[in-house]
Formats: C-alpha cells, structure tokens, sequence
C-alpha cells in the first residue's frame, strides 16, 4: 500500500469523528489523527480513539495519535457591549480590575502579563488585528495607544510579542489532559506555548517516555533556542498561526524553512501547520496560493503537512486530505524535488549508525534499490534513514507496536509491525517478503537491509546486507 512519502496529519473534530470519516480519511492518506484538547470533554476523545483504533485493527496497519494540549491562553475579560470600535491614537487601558470593558478600558485578568510589559512593547489583541503600544506600565495596569482601527470585544485572545511570561507552558487542564491521553495510550503529545527548553524538559518528566514529544513553535523565543528545543524534542511543529502574529509575516516563510532544515540535520520530524488549504473549510477546491503553499512546505522536506479547521469542522474533509495528498504526490515526482533533496549534505555523526545509514544510501543509489529496509526497535534506525532522504522508500520493520504507530509521522517511512527476526537469514527473508508484499519491490529488485546485532538493542544499527527479491 503506496503513500506519500510526505505525511498528512488531520484534525478530528464535529464534521470527521464518525468511523466511517475516519475510515475515509485514513483510505484518502492520513498517517496521524491528531485530537485537539482545547475542544471537547474526554469522553469525546474516548469515544474518537476507540474509533481510530477500530480503523486501524480493519485496515492491519499501523496509525498514529497526536493529543494536543491546550497550553495558557491569554485572553481579555468581559464587556459591558457586544463589540466597541477603536480609533488609530486612541488611548486604551488594560488592567486587572474585573468591571466590564467599554471604550476607555478592558479586563485583562493575567497578572502576569502586567509583571513583563514595558513601554514601548506591542500588546496584540484578536490573532494581532487590533495592534496596541504600550505608552506606560503601573501597578496592575497598562496605557497604551491604540495602532489599528477596529473592535474590541469579550474573551479575544491576547498575544505579546517577544515577551517571556512567568508562567509554565502546562496549565492544571493540561495536567489533567495529559494524564487522560497517557491512559488512552496516545502515540504523540503536542506541547502549545513553548517558551524554552524547560517547557519540554517538564513535559518529558510528566509524559515518561509513554508519548513522543511534540513541541510547538509558535513563539519568536522558542526560534531563539530552536537547538535546545529540538535536543529535547522527538518532533517540532511550525505553528505558522501565531508565528505570524507575533513575527512580521514575511518572516514565517524563511522560518519555516530553518526549521525543517535544523529538524532534518538533527533527525527530529517536523510537522508544517496552519492555514495549508484554508479555503476547503468552505470550498470543494483550494486558492491555486494554497496548493503553493502546501508544495512548498514538501520541497523543504517537510517530514508531515497538517489539517486543522479543514478536517475537523469544514464541509470538505475527505477532499481536503485527497488533495492535499495529490499536491504532495506530483511535487514526490517532480526531477526538481529529487535533485533538491539530493543537493541537502547533512553533516554526519561519527558514529556506526550514521556510518551504516550513510553506506545504505550510496549502496541503494549505485546499485538502483527498490528500497531500504530497516530493522528498528526504538525506531531510530528508521529515523536515520528518513534523515538521509533517499529517492528509494524506506520500509520500517519492528515487533514493537508503539515503535510503528510513532514511526508513521516520519517522512518516507513504511513502517510495518512484525515478529522479532530469530537470526540474520530469518530477518532477510522478512525483508524480502513485505517488500513484495508492499509493492514495493517486485521479483528479482535488490534491497538494501540494515540492522542491529544483536536484535532489540536500541540505536545500536551496525549491519548492512544487499538482497535480491525471490
């Protein structure tokens, strides 16, 4: 069964939590639900794992679950009116007292918000469409001139460019939350709000090696410490909503690519999201800009491109994931696409694993592999190989369950559950046989085998064999 090499992640929500719409959306090239936490109780994420793990014992293959936590949200209090319209220059008040917001002020109830502003900073309001500036900064309260014209009214969410705040990138919800997914038995953890290095270093301790780590970049200071983050991290995702808001726009784009390319040299995967194709919450067919933006992301090597709004309450969700998967597969067959990935050195660590991985790349190019095949318990094999990026697929084998469903993220990866190779002849045979099985190779195709001996160590990949399918 033939799928991209690129990854389609899909939101489940209100227009996709049926098993027949998870059916189709897996049928139609989704690797990984992802279940978002700031929506729904836990027994509607119940209900929705319950239901992917059905799809996946029909269809005997392995797919993954992402629980995205919520994170802090900052957000402005109640109004005494619907909506109130600002004027560029006005002078606005922010502050901690609870009365309802009018024309001349607005509840802002985070005190910590008031520790760390100072005057001359940015205070974003709505997703940054009204813009303040900070004129002075007292006890408990802000002045601020107002830069855009429009409305203010309740709850709107509320962002502070370059800004620390002192507090934990995981709330009391996203304690309970997390001890939720961990029970469940969800395959990825998404952490919102990354600030630094020491959001995922508690997140790790909570999560106890049961989920990989996903963090979230969608701060200017989580780009600030990316090599710490990714060190931390088993896979970050491009949050190219909030970048946007609070980074000029014309930033995200190179942004996106540092990312990708910091992710890849470490061979940490990497997730691209927001806004991809849009206009399918309501359209049968994306902006010919969005299918840009979708292509550009895989030409970047990209390992995953993810669906939020689209797949979880658009009209068209079954569509949005067919085309996303159309666009990936014409840019996978592009020479242009090839020669890109071919032209992306990547230092390499001096180690065997690196060694072996790097010897299986230039041995399936001289000698035209129909695949790499590795053996993998931990799965970081698989992801040495995805790192190398080879025109050949990757076929990942491992008894270990968990090892499958988390490998379904990674660009490239075939990855098939399987009983543990007894010997060097016996994990050959298995190669060869699910590469037939897979279609990926056919009678008399080479393929190129690396493992680790003993079986089972972990990151201790130090053999390669050449095969031919019988």
């Amino acid at each position: 069964m033939k799928r991209a090499r690129t990854k389609i992640v899909a939101t489940l929500g209100p227009a996709s939590h049926s098993q027949d719409m998870i059916d189709a959306l897996f049928e139609a090239g989704v690797d990984v639900f992802r279940m978002n936490f700031s929506h729904g109780t836990h027994e509607d994420h119940q209900r929705i794992y319950d239901t992917i793990r059905t799809v996946e014992r029909e269809k005997k293959r392995p797919i993954a679950v992402l629980a995205d936590l919520q994170g802090p949200k900052l957000r402005l209090g109640k109004f005494e009116e619907n909506k109130i319209t600002l004027t560029q220059g006005d002078s606005y008040r922010f502050d901690l007292d609870e009365t309802k917001g009018d024309k001349t002020r607005a509840p802002l109830p985070h005190p910590e918000i008031f520790k760390v502003l100072k005057k001359g900073e940015l205070l974003l309001i709505d997703d940054g469409r009204m813009r303040f500036e900070i004129t002075s900064v007292g006890d408990g309260f802000v002045n601020a001139t107002v830069l855009t014209t429009g409305k203010l009214s309740a709850n709107k969410g509320v962002n502070l460019p370059g800004a620390r705040l002192p507090i934990s990138a995981i709330t009391d919800k996203d304690m309970r939350d997390l001890a939720f997914a961990l029970v469940l038995g969800v395959d990825w953890v998404a952490l919102s709000f990354v600030q630094g290095p020491e959001d995922v270093a508690e997140l790790r301790k909570l999560v106890g090696g049961k989920a990989g780590i996903v963090s979230k970049l969608e701060k200017p200071l989580a780009i600030s410490r990316l090599t710490e983050i990714l060190e931390l991290s088993d896979a970050v995702m491009v949050a190219r909503g909030d970048l946007g808001v609070e980074m000029p726009p014309e930033d995200v784009p190179i942004l996106q690519k540092q990312i990708i390319r910091a992710g890849r040299a470490m061979g940490k995967p990497v997730i691209v999201a927001t806004q991809m194709l849009e206009s399918m919450i309501s359209n049968p067919a994306p902006t010919r800009a969005e299918a840009s933006d979708v292509a550009t992301a895989v030409y970047d090597g990209a390992d995953a491109v993810m669906l939020s709004g689209e797949s979880a309450v658009g009209e068209y969700p079954v569509e949005a994931v067919t085309m996303m998967g159309r666009i990936i597969c014409r840019v996978e067959r592009a020479d242009s696409y090839r020669r890109l990935l071919a032209a992306e050195r990547l230092d390499r660590e001096s180690t065997t694993p690196d060694a072996i991985m790097a010897a299986a790349h230039l041995a399936a190019d001289t000698i035209n592999a129909a695949a790499i095949v590795t053996y993998t318990s931990s799965g970081s094999t698989a992801l040495r190989a995805a790192r190398e990026r080879p025109i050949q697929r990757i076929i990942g084998l491992t008894p270990n369950r968990t090892t499958a469903r988390r490998l379904t993220l990674v660009w490239g990866v075939t990855t098939i559950e399987i009983e543990d190779a007894q010997d060097i002849d016996d994990m050959i045979h298995k190669a060869k046989a699910q590469a037939k099985i897979e279609g990926i190779a056919k009678v008399r195709d080479r393929i190129v085998v690396t493992a680790g001996i003993p079986f089972g160590t972990p990151g201790k990949t130090n053999l390669m064999r050449i095969a031919r399918v019988d």
